[in-house]
């Protein structure tokens, strides 16, 4: 009884009839509204997949699982095997739900990574030779055809013989006697065929009056010659109907032998429609899929971002208000979760939307949460939200809590619980017990009584359900039930943000953190006299006063961690911003610099190809005849024009004799920048330079002064031979880099570097890949110090550019 009110009070009702409305067939529609919830945690993990498997099929088809087709034929079925006889659109329903099944069917089965669907259809018999005969005797209006059996259709040739002979009879008729008639009409009275007649002509065409107009003065007569034809019309049609009955008792024979198959038929198609119906919604929810966590392994729940999925509907249907989501972040030892804070910010919807997401997690449908969504599998969810008043029963709002708490620790007391891994008994409890996989969802606990003994009742009550349920959560008012988190390490409180400068709820939910009474501020800001509020406070008590002050430096120092993340945030995205443009300039420099060299290489070539038609002409020239010096001479001069013509100019020596010093500000050809200098050129030619809110280590002969001069090249003093400076050996076989043999340092100071490659050196049997990045070139210059009078290095390079360049450096180890 308990686990229903339960449903009613979290409006789960309300839940599945939005879920109906995804549904494709009247079948899945009448599932979702009355969904099943499953009794075992492997039932809801199939349902969990089969939502999966249908919601990346979505993705996949361009549109979507098709039902076109699929009816509900259940009562057809059910009367075909009591022998009644199906009419003609209920044939033609079963033969289109075959054709629809039959697709379904099909594009299941070419799909892939579909498993559970596709063995869901394995065993979907469609049976085409009934769907073929049912269509070849019943036509798209649900009558029987002609060509249904050769009987029906020489009853048929006879009756439209017969209705054209009693037409043509009664055109005579009405040209003959068109003064007594209305009109000149012939229409039907019931299967007789009949003419508008003057009701005071009536014995100019003697017959059978069938009908009169409402007026009177229009009588609806079979005339007497056409009454034998009339009654060989109506026999004909004794005889047609007969064998439609016999032609559709066939059918119906046929559908009856194969009951068992149609039905499951429905089921499984029915199946796939609420699995469908469930993929839909959790698409439009934005709902991700939940994973069934153990607590008892230490696994923790985990609902970010967790939204309230009617008021979601509430908001896109119904133009409410923006839904605000909330934080569950749920330690494996914590039992219970007391929330506090001022009414209407937000605790019982809390309750509600963490007891939604336990249901919709148990059904197969995903939960509206950031991923990851963890939550443990609940075989009961229990709630006592709401009054339960009885004027008839004489029931206070207290006595409701009571009755309804009570049942909901008598369903926790059902059920045959093991003891789960990892369990343990608990301090100053009654009889520890095994946990039961129960989320009880309480409230105001305590409430509706005198405060004192409402206070001590709630606190027994959640001590109690700490050792007897899985997870507890209850919204109270009670200041006792904060202390509870520091005597006891199964409790933790929450408790709902307000906002004091414009006296409302912000409805977000803070962890770790007791609400603190804002009544008597409220009060003040409110116009109450202050001396009043003074008063009040002096009855609460110094204490309470100290605790709320406590209270308060808490939530102000979690705005300013907040306000710091949030500025963290933003020069984070401002940082990779900055980035992406550099390297999309960079990118574009370069593509620049690749097509001016094709065109001038392009250019190149043109200017060689003319050269040599013009060098080819003047050896022509002097081939045409007998060659003097003159001829020789002109020649030569020739050819130094065109030579100086063609010869590129010799590049503009650059200018020498700038060095950068800290504080200059230079310009980065390669990057399109400018940049400020932070440190001078070190003995490597490296300095460090820094645009915009960006650093980096930049190499001497990349920068240039801003009037284009180039630096000097940095001559470097003979070192004292070292040990770790002797001449490379001979090139052995390569060395592959691994995990094993990479070390890195980047973030780490100096001093812990060395003790960390120190360590490294040690193990190592050949070349170390050592990551200290660019940085300030600081970690560099100390890895570099400590190789050089490392005994077991015997020399070391900057890595390969698509290895890291010079933000890794290889040690050979002798």
């Amino acid at each position: 009884m308990i686990q229903s009110e339960t449903l009613d009070l979290l409006e789960w009702q309300r839940l599945c009839q939005h879920l109906s409305t995804f549904a494709a067939t009247k079948l899945g529609a009448t599932a979702a509204r009355y969904l099943k919830i499953p009794e075992s945690q492997p039932e809801s993990q199939q349902l969990l997949e089969q939502t999966k498997e249908v919601y990346q099929l979505e993705s996949r088809l361009a549109s979507g699982l098709s039902f076109e087709g699929i009816q509900d034929i259940g009562d057809s079925i059910e009367r075909a095997e009591l022998s009644g006889i199906l009419a003609g659109d209920e044939l033609l329903a079963i033969a289109t739900t075959l054709a629809g099944a039959r697709n379904l069917r099909r594009v299941i089965d070419n799909q892939e990574d579909v498993p559970l669907l596709t063995e869901l259809v394995a065993d979907l018999r469609t049976y085409p030779e009934l769907e073929q005969e049912i269509h070849r005797c019943i036509d798209e209006r649900a009558q029987v055809t002609d060509r249904a059996s050769q009987k029906l259709g020489e009853i048929r040739t006879d009756l439209r013989r017969l209705r054209s002979q009693i037409t043509q009879k009664l055109q005579n008729i009405l040209q003959a006697k068109s003064g007594a008639v209305q009109e000149q009409l012939i229409t039907q009275r019931g299967d007789r065929f009949v003419i508008p007649v003057k009701a005071p002509q009536k014995d100019a065409i003697p017959g059978i009056v069938h009908d009169t107009s409402t007026s009177g003065a229009t009588l609806y007569v079979e005339p007497n010659a056409i009454v034998p034809m009339g009654n060989q019309l109506r026999q004909a049609l004794r005889r047609e109907q007969v064998e439609e009955e016999a032609i559709r008792r066939i059918l119906t024979e046929q559908v009856a032998a194969v009951k068992p198959d149609l039905e499951r038929l429905l089921a499984i198609a029915t199946t796939l429609d609420l699995a469908t119906a469930r993929a839909r919604y959790s698409l439009w929810l934005k709902a991700n899929p939940p994973r069934f966590i153990e607590r008892q392994e230490k696994e923790i729940i985990t609902l970010r971002q967790l939204r309230h999925p009617l008021l979601v509907w509430q908001q896109q249907h119904e133009q409410g208000q923006a839904v605000i989501p909330v934080d569950l972040l749920i330690s494996p030892h914590i039992r219970v979760v007391t929330i506090t804070g001022p009414n209407t910010g937000g605790k019982t919807v809390t309750l509600k939307t963490l007891g939604l997401a336990a249901l919709m997690a148990k059904v197969g449908l995903f939960i509206p949460a950031r991923e990851p969504v963890e939550i443990p599998w609940f075989d009961k969810v229990l709630a006592d939200i709401g009054d339960e008043q009885s004027l008839q029963q004489s029931l206070s709002t207290f006595s409701g809590h009571i009755r309804r708490i009570s049942r909901i620790l008598n369903a926790l007391g059902t059920g045959d619980w093991g003891l789960g891994t990892g369990e343990k008994e608990i301090p100053n409890t009654q009889s520890p017990i095994p946990n039961p996989q129960s989320l009880v969802l309480l409230d105001e606990v305590g409430a509706g009584t005198d405060p004192v003994e409402g206070s001590a009742l709630a606190i027994a009550l959640l001590q109690y359900l700490a050792t007897h349920a899985q997870l507890t959560i209850a919204t109270t008012h009670f200041g006792e039930l904060k202390a509870l988190k520091y005597e006891d390490e199964r409790f933790e409180n929450a408790s709902v943000e307000f906002d004091e400068s414009t006296l409302s709820p912000t409805y977000r939910l803070l962890w770790g953190i007791p609400g603190r009474s804002n009544a008597l501020t409220i009060a003040l800001r409110l116009g109450l006299k202050p001396e009043v509020v003074e008063q009040a406070k002096s009855q609460v008590g110094e204490a309470t006063d100290e605790v709320n002050q406590v209270i308060a430096g808490l939530e102000a120092q979690r705005r300013r961690q907040e306000t710091k993340a949030a500025e963290a945030q933003n020069l984070l995205q401002q940082a990779e911003r900055l980035y992406k443009e550099v390297s999309a300039k960079a990118a574009a420099l370069e593509e620049r610099e690749k097509d001016l060299r094709a065109s001038q290489e392009v250019a190149v070539q043109q200017a060689i190809a003319q050269a040599k038609g013009e060098i080819a002409q003047v050896i022509r020239r002097l081939q045409k005849g007998t060659p003097t010096a003159q001829d020789a001479q002109q020649a030569t001069n020739t050819l130094n024009k065109i030579a100086g013509q063609y010869q590129p100019a010799a590049p503009a020596k650059p200018k020498v004799g700038f060095m950068p010093k800290v504080g200059d500000r230079v310009r980065i050809p390669k990057l399109g920048q400018t940049a400020d200098v932070l440190t001078a050129p070190d003995d490597d030619g490296e300095l460090s330079v820094r645009f915009g809110i960006m650093k980096m280590t930049v190499k001497l002969e990349d920068v240039e002064s801003l009037d284009g001069q180039k630096p000097e090249p940095i001559v470097k003093a003979k070192p004292t031979p070292t040990p770790a400076a002797v001449t490379p050996p001979p090139p052995s076989a390569p060395v592959i880099r691994t995990s094993k043999n990479t070390i890195d340092l980047r973030g780490k100071r100096v001093a812990d570097a060395e003790y960390i490659l120190d360590k490294g050196i040690s193990e190592a049997t050949g070349p170390v890949w050592i990551i200290h990045g660019y940085g300030t070139g600081k970690l560099r210059q100390g890895v570099h110090a400590f190789l050089q009078q490392h005994s077991r290095v015997s020399h070391y390079e900057a890595a390969e550019q698509a290895d890291g360049g010079n933000g890794v450096t290889i040690a050979h180890i002798q």
